[in-house]
């Protein structure tokens, strides 16, 4: 079986006051932390990785981060390379806490990293892919990742997969609440992920006009 491009996803969100903390408090930089992936747990796309595999993908991983390679992209290519012009954040830091795989991540100062940071600004909810290469198999009613699976990067994505595990910014002072927005576009009632697009578009043509 050829590989294929395994893609997992995990939300968060936080208030617009979380992020001026976190820029204020990290020399104008937005900085967040949280779960970056989890062992043993089925998500929605009905995969699971074993311990073992993302404890061995994750050391390999922790190569990139010392050396300060650690990049990933806004919306996640079907890809195993990292395109340069898409960088939108960089991976500081990653440990465990108990099966769950953690991460401090750094938005950069690109192109893609503004668009990032105007997106988070308008409390947009948005995901932290995971992204490798690799086969799976059937079992019990589990898509298992099996054991050539490749990671290649975290990165950011409007569609999350998973509930339950969101970043928050670091050294911010007030914790976030979720409230599930509903607005009407095109005379059809969705959640505020339908505005993602648009949102993006104007941001684009502001960037543009400067």
């Amino acid at each position: 079986m050829a590989k294929q491009v395994i893609v997992s996803t995990r939300p968060f969100e936080f208030t617009p006051k979380q992020i001026e903390e976190s820029i204020k408090k990290n020399s104008g930089n937005l900085v967040v932390k949280g779960v970056l992936q989890k062992a043993k747990e089925q998500n929605q796309n009905g995969r699971v990785y074993t311990r073992k595999l993302l404890e061995r993908e994750a050391g390999k991983y922790q190569e990139l981060i010392t050396d300060k390679r650690a990049l990933g992209e806004l919306d996640h290519p079907d890809s195993a390379i990292v395109n340069l012009q898409n960088v939108s954040h960089n991976v500081k830091k990653m440990w465990w806490d108990g099966d769950s795989l953690m991460g401090m991540v750094e938005v950069l100062g690109t192109p893609a990293g503004n668009i990032l940071k105007e997106l988070f600004k308008a409390g947009i909810t948005l995901g932290i892919s995971s992204r490798g290469m690799g086969t799976t198999r059937e079992h019990e009613g589990k898509t298992l990742v099996n054991d050539d699976f490749e990671l290649v990067a975290f990165d950011f994505v409007s569609n999350p997969s998973t509930r339950g595990a969101f970043l928050e910014p670091v050294n911010a002072i007030t914790e976030s609440v979720v409230v599930e927005k509903k607005v009407v576009t095109n005379g059809r009632v969705c959640t505020k992920y339908c505005k993602v697009e648009g949102l993006v578009h104007e941001i684009l043509g502001e960037i543009g006009d400067a």
